[in-house]
């Protein structure tokens, strides 16, 4: 996977946690991930499209 997650970097300028504190979401290209830069959740990236709900999330610590 590409350091963007395969996706438009000015998606990826806009995109923020749906958490209250809607904080910026950084790639992680090792686990797929887009990840919250406050609360550490991470969304997962599906066929190029980010899943940015909190029931999808998965929780900082990987449970």
């Amino acid at each position: 996977m590409s350091e963007t997650l395969g996706l438009d970097p000015v998606l990826l300028e806009i995109l923020a946690c749906p958490s209250p504190d809607h904080a910026p979401v950084l790639p992680d290209p090792e686990r797929g991930l887009l990840v919250c830069t406050v609360c550490g959740r991470g969304f997962p990236v599906r066929d190029g499209i980010p899943v940015m709900l909190l029931d999808e999330a998965i929780p900082p610590d990987g449970d």
